[in-house]
């Protein structure tokens, strides 16, 4: 199945900016950005009925059926770091016949550059894209990350259409499904990256990120920042 990426759609949808919502509990069905609760969250979809809810601190919830050709959203920070430690828990609800995955996402500038830590995916490996490059693997909370860089040529950025290169650390072996939790010592991959020429510029948001393809599920994900003596990892 081909891959929607996430960083071409999101940034052609996100309509709502700066929404300042405080921290009841509120359901999206249309696109937005904005904070909530203290936590940055985005949320975009093509089409369909996916929906995104906002939860007290970095909780948030989404459903989706196959009505929906593409969505994603995630709670995170407006600046991402290239040092943050973060953490996870909850439900992830797909299985291995569904096109989705559970990842830390984020884009830089100067250089322009979309990243993603993939945790756990369904039927499609979001790294295997045509053309890209492999650049070996590391050793990083726990599991192996197997890293690639591909290309995007003329499509949808933080800056509007333009060429950029995409990260991805992919986990090995993969969290799975159902009730899922991990922490992501982003400084490792930061640290391996760009050991192999691979360097992320000045930060924009990051969020941990839920995507669905043409496929159906659910997610319950609580997101959290790690202490600093939490920030050394393998």
């Amino acid at each position: 199945m081909k891959w929607h990426n996430i960083g071409k759609s999101v940034l052609t949808g996100l309509v709502g900016v700066g929404l300042a919502l405080g921290a009841s509990a509120q359901t999206l069905t249309s696109n937005a950005t904005g904070t909530h609760d203290g936590f940055y969250y985005s949320f975009w979809k093509d089409s369909g009925d996916a929906s995104f809810g906002l939860k007290a601190g970095g909780r948030y919830t989404s459903q989706w059926t196959n009505a929906t050709n593409n969505w994603v959203g995630g709670k995170g920070w407006k600046t991402g770091s290239t040092d943050r430690v973060v953490r996870y828990s909850g439900t992830f609800g797909v299985d291995d016949s569904q096109n989705s995955y559970l990842a830390l996402y984020g884009w830089t500038r100067n250089p322009l550059i979309e990243y993603y830590v993939i945790e756990s995916y369904g039927s499609y490996n979001p790294a295997n894209c045509e053309g890209g490059t492999d650049y070996g693997s590391f050793q990083s909370d726990g599991a192996t990350y197997n890293v690639r860089r591909c290309q995007r040529v003329q499509q949808p950025s933080i800056d509007g259409t333009q060429t950029f290169y995409q990260y991805f650390s992919v986990r090995t072996p993969k969290k799975g499904f159902g009730a899922i939790s991990g922490t992501i010592t982003f400084a490792n991959h930061v640290k391996f990256w760009a050991s192999k020429g691979l360097k992320l510029g000045t930060p924009d948001y990051q969020v941990l990120a839920t995507e669905g393809y043409q496929s159906r599920g659910s997610s319950d994900i609580t997101v959290s920042e790690g202490s600093a003596s939490t920030k050394t990892g393998k």
